[in-house]
């Protein structure tokens, strides 16, 4: 699982953002009985992302830090967010539930990459999480239509309907749901047939 919630940091942002209690109160740990998450985190939710890993039964066993550059790769020292000084880095914390099986010790905890829209992270996470648990399933949390990738599955608020990249996975969805529409999206009924 990757999860990019959008964490209260009382600043104005172009999306909306979820309250510390509705953060906690997400059901995330039904999703897996043995698995890893990574969680973005910013500079204030530090100690509740850290909360909400324990209450949603994982364990922080790591942290990543992307260190954010600009199109030449110079470090980028007018961050948006921070409250005393400007942010060039972000946080990610790994969390593990149970005993999954996963290829430690291939990646470095330091991803140096370019920023570009607002809260998109880098594109080389989801290589480092292909080669760490490879042929697994993937989730991530709080998507975008930017980040949705074959082999993963995305949901989020910001996602224009039912998309499925995955053809295997898409004909399921179909066999239950219905067919994609002219317009090619598909059902947002989750009733079966």
């Amino acid at each position: 699982i990757m999860a990019a919630p959008p964490w209260q940091i009382h600043q104005d942002l172009p999306y909306g953002t979820m309250e510390d209690d509705e953060m906690r109160n997400m059901n995330i740990g039904c999703l897996q009985d043995h698995g890893v998450i990574f969680l973005w985190v910013t500079g204030r939710a530090m100690e509740l992302a850290r909360e909400c890993l324990k209450i949603w039964g994982y364990d922080r066993v790591d942290e990543l830090i992307w260190v954010k550059t600009n199109q030449l790769q110079r470090l980028i020292r007018t961050g948006r967010t921070g409250h005393w000084l400007n942010h060039s880095k972000e946080h990610c914390l790994v969390g593990i539930k149970g005993k999954p099986a996963l290829n430690r010790f291939v990646d470095c905890d330091v991803l140096v990459s370019e920023v570009r829209e607002t809260s998109r992270k880098p594109d080389e996470m989801y290589s480092l999480l292909e080669r760490l648990s490879p042929g697994t399933r993937k989730l991530e949390i709080f998507a975008r239509t930017h980040n949705l990738k074959p082999g993963w599955v995305g949901l989020g608020n910001q996602l224009n309907g039912v998309q499925i990249l995955e053809p295997e996975m898409r004909a399921r969805y179909e066999a239950r749901y219905g067919c994609a529409g002219p317009d090619g999206r598909l059902p947002l009924n989750f009733q079966a047939k």
